[in-house]
């Protein structure tokens, strides 16, 4: 299932992430909380983008299941998805063990993918930061091959510093 926009919004990508920056900041501003900041975010994120079927966040935790930090689930919108994530492991994993937004053409040629929902073919991961350390990701998945860009590239990593300076990690 893709997520459907239920707002207008302009069809230009330039644009688009304009007006979502505008809207984010407009949501997060006086509220530090992580978990209400990243669950609307997802939202946001969700009912503005075509041609998606995740969207969400993955947290760092210091001491995981084996006792090494790793991904833990957090907000998102879509099917159920994986709970943990070690790091350097699938594309969320790997944005975290290289500090570095990810964009995927084709998951399935992805070395060590992690399919949660089979119909997800592309991907991005961007990283989000609390000064040098990396507290979390924004994952987003579609359906659609190479659905990704170096305009969403831009416009996601933007909506990921707001993210990062409104909220008390």
């Amino acid at each position: 299932m893709f997520s459907q926009s239920t707002y207008d919004y302009p069809s230009d990508k330039r644009q688009l992430y304009a007006q979502l920056q505008k809207e984010l900041a407009a949501m997060v501003e006086g509220e530090w909380l992580p978990i209400p900041n990243l669950a609307n975010a997802a939202a946001l994120l969700w009912h503005a983008l075509k041609d998606i079927n995740w969207c969400g966040f993955y947290l760092m935790v210091d001491k995981g299941s084996e006792g090494q930090p790793e991904l833990v689930l957090g907000p998102f919108q879509g099917k159920p998805a994986c709970i943990r994530i070690k790091v350097g492991k699938g594309v969320c994993g790997t944005a975290v063990a290289h500090n570095k937004t990810q964009v995927v053409d084709n998951v399935h040629e992805f070395p060590g993918h992690i399919a949660c929902d089979s119909a997800s073919n592309s991907e991005i991961v961007v990283p989000l930061r609390n000064g040098d350390k990396i507290v979390g990701v924004l994952d987003i998945d579609s359906p659609v091959f190479a659905r990704f860009d170096a305009v969403d590239q831009e416009g996601l990593e933007a909506l990921a510093r707001i993210l990062e300076r409104a909220c008390e990690w």
